[in-house]
């Protein structure tokens, strides 16, 4: 029964043998997983992946073979044996009217939407759905899954579809960004070269034409010198937005990423979520065991670094403005103070968003971002980056 996921792992390019196809088998038919979708998956990615810069691709192939999986209870297995795939991934799920959407009233704020969540925790006791109060599915309560709700909580659901949720209830895993990515052009490059102090730094390796000229008109015989080669001396500190919907970014941000790895010999690059708070990482696979304190960080850069932001600002504004704001922990301290911090600590910073410039005014993050910035913010555009480097080589 596991031969399509078999070949859609063989698909996905990731090498897997027939012996540990079989091995994956035997241990499936041990009991080692029953009814356990996070262990099975588990079991499957320590069988079949022998290279970890293949697991974001076998979490790829994992989604597309048993996506949905998660959601069926053990109880539910026989009967949903039955069902069709597509009914059960958007089981009940409700597709509302514009103007059945404008009904729905939202709680009032983010305080009193996590009271009434602390409230219908103490007093639900089953699984519930299509309603509009109580934690549960398809409805128009403010907490739950495939459901709608203009401020709301979302609980169970692996990802966004109304893009209205305050807080996010539950761990996703984010891919690293790829710095390996070919360009189409050269273009991103030549607008990051705006950005530069040229200056010769390493061993002997770089052609001295003029040097050798001279050298060899004095000596009578070929003698060849060489240099340190020229390299951009300018110091970056990048922070990339991951997770959410920057997912729909990732191509333009992973050719920016790798254009600058490219441009930048002293470039330090961290990833956060939505908004800079008291924790950044540089591993997303890793993300909830390595976290790096933002505090060593604002300690560790001096202000000769040049900061740059990458993200698309688009998130609830109370995850700048509060505490206890951030979608996936709760913050001590407002998202708007540690950007601030970092603005104190490497004065030229820039914010680059992916997101079409004549859309920022539709979103209230944005602005409050660009506020925070000093409207230092461009858009991911060849013009737009070529504007940003000018900013920061003033």
């Amino acid at each position: 029964m596991f031969l399509p996921f078999f070949q859609t792992l063989r698909d996905a390019g990731i090498p897997v043998s027939l012996r540990e196809y079989l091995s994956f088998l035997d241990g499936v038919k041990a009991g080692l997983v029953t009814y356990d979708a996070e262990a099975f998956y588990f079991l499957a990615r320590t069988v079949l992946v022998k290279d970890e810069r293949l697991l974001d691709r076998f979490d790829q192939a994992f989604a597309q073979a048993f996506g949905g999986l998660e959601q069926i209870a053990p109880g539910d297995v026989l009967e949903a044996l039955d069902l069709p795939e597509d009914w059960l991934r958007k089981l009940a799920e409700r597709h509302l009217s514009e103007e059945e959407r404008a009904q729905i009233e939202s709680l009032g704020g983010f305080d009193k939407l996590m009271e009434a969540l602390k409230e219908r925790l103490r007093e639900q006791k089953d699984r519930h759905q299509g309603g509009n109060k109580w934690i549960g599915t398809a409805g128009t309560s403010p907490f739950g899954a495939y459901g709608y709700n203009p401020e709301g909580v979302r609980i169970g659901q692996t990802e966004s579809r109304h893009r209205r949720a305050v807080k996010v209830w539950d761990r996703r895993e984010f891919r690293n960004l790829d710095d390996t990515v070919e360009l189409g052009t050269r273009n991103i490059k030549v607008a990051l070269k705006r950005l530069r102090r040229w200056a010769r730094e390493g061993v002997h390796h770089e052609l001295d034409l003029d040097g050798t000229i001279r050298a060899t008109a004095d000596h009578g015989y070929l003698d060849v010198k060489t240099r340190p080669e020229r390299r951009n001396a300018v110091k970056i500190l990048l922070f990339l937005d991951v997770g959410g919907s920057m997912d729909d970014h990732i191509a333009v941000v992973e050719e920016l990423f790798s254009a600058a790895r490219a441009e930048f010999k002293h470039l330090q690059y961290y990833y956060f979520h939505n908004c800079l708070y008291e924790g950044v990482w540089r591993d997303n696979s890793r993300r909830w065991s390595e976290v790096i304190p933002t505090w060593d960080v604002l300690h560790t850069y001096g202000p000769d670094y040049k900061c740059i932001f990458v993200g698309d600002a688009s998130m609830s504004p109370y995850e700048i403005a509060f505490a206890g704001g951030a979608n996936e922990h709760w913050n001590p301290e407002p998202g708007r103070i540690w950007l601030e911090r970092a603005r104190a600590a490497w004065p030229d910073s820039l914010w680059i968003n992916p997101v079409p410039e004549k859309f920022w005014d539709y979103t209230q993050s944005i602005g409050m971002i660009r506020e925070i910035f000093g409207n230092s913010m461009v858009p991911m555009t060849l013009e737009g980056i070529e504007r940003g480097m000018r900013t920061l080589s003033r």
